[in-house]
Parts: C-alpha cells; structure tokens; sequence
C-alpha cells in the first residue's frame, strides 16, 4: 500500500532554534496551533526521542485525537513524530518538521505529512480528501506561527 505525502513550508522571522523551541514547547502550543483543542506531553518530561505527545484537534475539524512518539529530535533541525493510536480514517500516519536557518534571525520550518487512509477500500476517495484538509490546515498553521513572531521578537 502506498503512503500519501504531502509538503507544506513558511518563512518565519526567527531562528530556526527559536521555531523549533516554540514548535515544541507544550504549554505555549495552543498561542499558535489553529488546529488543535489540547496538545501536552504524556508524563513529567519535555519531549525528545520516545517521548509521546497527545494532540486532539478542534470540533469544527473533526475532533480527532493523535497519540505520537517522537522517533527524532534534534534542536533547531528536525522533529518527527509518528501515529500510536488509531484515530478514525487513519492507517498510519507520520510527520517530521523541518527547520533551515535562512541567516541569523529568519528560518524556514517546512512540514513534511505522509498517512495511509482506511478503510482500504475507500482510500481512494479518502486520502485526496485527508490530503487537502491537512495541506490546507498546515499552511494556516504555520502562517499563525510566521505571525507569532511576527508580532514580538520572542514570543
């Protein structure tokens, strides 16, 4: 079965360690994130390597709550989750963020996705459906980021 995969990138006016710190810091994730109701980090720790974040998105975009584990992080450059529960629609599902320093003080944080719909027999109407709402979702995602720290240096 083959996976979709979809790519959504922004500029942002800060470090790509400032982003990636925002990106993942829990308790602030909800100041940016359009997509999400809850977002926190199962047990006392901040996230890293094995580490499982529990993001559940808002009604109005189907209320659907992800469980994943960090599979790679490393600071200021990459992040990636994957799918350990089955949220409905979902076969598997994987993302990792990106961050590129485009000089001191500007970044670019590039969103990479890639699911398998279920059920299989329905795939193929499924996954071009799933696939625009996140690429949609992402960029607004990500332009609220960019607006962040638009509007404060260190927010």
């Amino acid at each position: 079965m083959r996976r979709r995969r979809d790519e959504v990138s922004e500029d942002i006016e800060a470090s790509a360690d400032a982003v990636f710190d925002l990106v993942h810091d829990y308790t602030r994730r909800l100041s940016w994130d359009t997509l999400l109701r809850e977002a926190y980090v199962e047990g006392a720790g901040p996230p890293g390597v094995g580490v499982v974040a529990v993001c559940t998105g808002r009604w109005f975009l189907g209320g659907l709550c992800f469980r994943t584990e960090y599979v790679s992080f490393r600071r200021g450059e990459v992040a990636a989750v994957k799918l350990i529960n089955r949220p409905p629609f979902f076969d598997q599902w994987a993302a990792s963020i990106r961050h590129e320093a485009l000089g001191e003080r500007r970044s670019r944080v590039i969103y990479t996705l890639s699911f398998t719909a279920r059920p299989r027999a329905l795939a193929w109407l499924l996954e071009p459906i799933l696939s625009l709402a996140f690429r949609l979702e992402t960029r607004r995602r990500l332009r609220a980021l960019r607006a962040l720290f638009a509007a404060s240096p260190r927010p």
